[in-house]
């Protein structure tokens, strides 16, 4: 009787422990999803605008769905500012740019504080690091005037140049992604004559693509929804960037709400598209995931 007394406890501990875990998992499904709808009523509320009419969108009560469904706000868009076009060309050139300045600057200088050996290579890794606690307020001035004396103010270039020197926390990034491939690799390549930027380029660089892909969506995201230096370095219409162009969408009197939230869809759409198609390399290169097998 003992024994299946004990089988028995043992029994209704397990379902009693089933029955724990199942709650504990609906319950954190259900405060995800909670959070979730929170934080996609801004999103839901600006796509559902920019298909209504003007007259209902400041509808008492308001409607989650437009009653007047009317797409053609996103052709309006372009008519009622003949700009919108070269600004998003502006904003795509700048955001080449400075993907291309900041992936090839931050790797190479990550991968020669990885995995190569020289006096000083702490130290100014340290430095490096150092910087990330200038806050940009600080340098704002001074980089004004730098740019001021180079004559590059109403240019791209103090938007893009830069990024060629390299950022603090892009070349952290690399440097500890290169540290976790195995330095093997490095000797067998030495062994078969390859030089240095060989081996950056030829075997670490390669293998490195969760690390990139992180860099080039936080660079990407960064440099597109950008609205200060744009603002404070450019002054031609024909040269602002797309996070400054939008706001021509308002007026000193009244903003057309509707057309200025099909702005911003558009303005939206490219940095999550990216971020969905990309999210899994994103994921591994936060986490400094290393190589396999």
């Amino acid at each position: 009787m003992s024994i299946r007394s004990t089988a028995k406890r043992a029994s209704r501990s397990a379902s009693v422990s089933r029955a724990t875990k199942v709650f504990e998992t609906i319950l954190i499904y259900a405060i995800l999803l909670a959070g979730a709808v929170v934080v996609m009523i801004p999103l839901w509320w600006m796509v559902t605008t920019s298909f209504k009419p003007k007259s209902e969108v400041f509808q008492f009560p308001p409607t989650f769905l437009p009653k007047t469904f009317q797409p053609r706000n996103y052709i309006d868009v372009f008519v009622k500012e003949p700009l919108f076009p070269i600004f998003i060309r502006n904003t795509l050139w700048v955001c080449a740019m400075d993907l291309i300045g900041t992936l090839l600057s931050c790797s190479m200088v990550g991968f020669a504080f990885a995995r190569l050996r020289w006096r000083g290579r702490d130290l100014l890794f340290a430095l490096t690091l150092a910087t990330l606690m200038l806050p940009n307020a600080v340098t704002l001035i001074p980089r004004y005037l730098i740019f001021k004396n180079l004559n590059w103010l109403d240019t791209f270039k103090p938007l893009w140049v830069p990024s060629f020197f390299g950022y603090a926390f892009f070349i952290f990034l690399m440097r500890q992604f290169y540290t976790t491939l195995p330095y093997d690799l490095d000797d067998a390549a030495r062994i078969d004559g390859c030089s240095i930027f060989g081996i950056w380029w030829r075997i670490a660089l390669p293998l490195t693509k969760p690390a990139i892909t992180a860099c080039a969506i936080f660079t990407f995201n960064a440099t597109w929804n950008d609205f200060m230096s744009p603002l404070l370095y450019l002054s031609s219409a024909d040269k602002l960037t797309l996070a400054v162009g939008m706001t021509k969408f308002r007026g000193p009197h009244a903003t057309d709400w509707h057309y200025l939230m099909a702005a911003s869809v558009i303005a939206v759409a490219p940095v999550i598209t990216i971020f969905f198609f990309a999210q899994r390399y994103f994921i591994q290169g936060v986490t400094f995931t290393g190589v396999k097998g």
